[in-house]
């Protein structure tokens, strides 16, 4: 199979394409034809030194499959040759990640792909979809009628934080920097900030007339959480994916609940999904989409931090 590879941890410029043995599924597996891969910063993370994660070169990454399954192994029940799918590969201990034409991947991991939806658009959603859906929806439960404070809303995981609480009937405040702003009106945001230049606890107390907003997720890190701690009601609640940092004594002081996210893999979250992305409540918010051969483009754009929505990798046509 055709694949791009890393032969050592570094730079974009490290990325070869490769022909490498077919893989084929065992017990409990299946087999995907790749047709889209959507790329992420962990990714970058992993290109620049994957040892964290149990990797060792040569690697193949990517973590965001849409496709159709083409070999099914012993004891799959559900999945089918033939069927649309997506998922999110397991990242630790995986050196065949997306970025090639086949990916084996637990039969427990994989969904139905959305109907009527592209694999490009496909590709999009899990790894950073599933993301927003763990933070808004099963831990920090938004509401109808809460106000949620989302930073860094302009990217992958904030783009669909913003409209999965959209959709659940909250108002939102998503900051981003000031080019990034007409995007977050588009998808829905209420109120969208310049964290650059605006003083985003000082709106978002305007817009809850002092009380504090009911929840915020932050995306970006490193001491956003300590910084919004005083625009949270107390008994509110935060949710974060990097490590908390900055002054957190308010934390424990406003009785305030505090979830890390780490995406666990798993077929029955994106099964939760679907149906918003097929009566097109939500969308993923593509920056651009390259041929796999084109992969160093994306991980450059990664390397900055500062793009829009997600790099999509076409890899085969459906």
């Amino acid at each position: 199979m055709r694949a791009m590879v890393i032969n050592r941890f570094g730079g974009p410029e490290l990325f070869e394409q490769q022909e490498l043995d077919d893989p084929h599924p065992g017990a409990g597996q299946v087999r995907v034809r790749v047709i889209a891969s959507g790329t992420n910063p962990v990714e970058a993370k992993l290109r620049q030194n994957g040892s964290w994660a149990g990797l060792e070169p040569p690697v193949v990454l990517g973590y965001d499959v849409a496709g159709v399954v083409d070999e099914v192994g012993p004891g799959v029940d559900g999945l089918a040759v033939g069927d649309e799918v997506y998922y999110t590969p397991q990242i630790r201990g995986n050196p065949r990640g997306s970025y090639a034409e086949y990916n084996v991947a637990a039969a427990s991991i994989v969904a139905r792909k959305p109907r009527g939806m592209s694999f490009v658009d496909a590709a999009a959603i899990p790894l950073a979809g599933g993301t927003a859906w763990e933070a808004i929806v099963r831990r920090l439960a938004v509401k109808p009628g809460e106000t949620v404070l989302i930073h860094g809303a302009s990217g992958g995981v904030g783009s669909f934080a913003l409209q999965f609480a959209k959709a659940a009937g909250a108002r939102v405040l998503a900051t981003a920097s000031e080019k990034h702003l007409a995007v977050l009106r588009d998808l829905g945001a209420d109120v969208a900030i310049d964290y650059a230049s605006q003083d985003v606890n000082g709106i978002a107390l305007s817009e809850t007339d002092g009380a504090g907003v009911d929840a915020v997720f932050d995306i970006h890190g490193p001491d956003i959480i300590g910084r919004s701690l005083a625009a949270v009601r107390p008994s509110g609640r935060m949710a974060c994916i990097l490590p908390p940092g900055g002054d957190l004594g308010l934390l424990y002081q406003k009785n305030i609940s505090l979830f890390g996210i780490f995406l666990t893999r798993e077929a029955g979250r994106l099964d939760e999904m679907r149906p918003l992305f097929e009566r097109q409540q939500v969308k993923p918010l593509i920056d651009r989409v390259l041929p796999l051969h084109e992969v160093r483009q994306a991980h450059e754009r990664l390397d900055t931090g500062h793009g829009q929505g997600k790099i999509v990798l076409r890899v085969a046509e459906a």
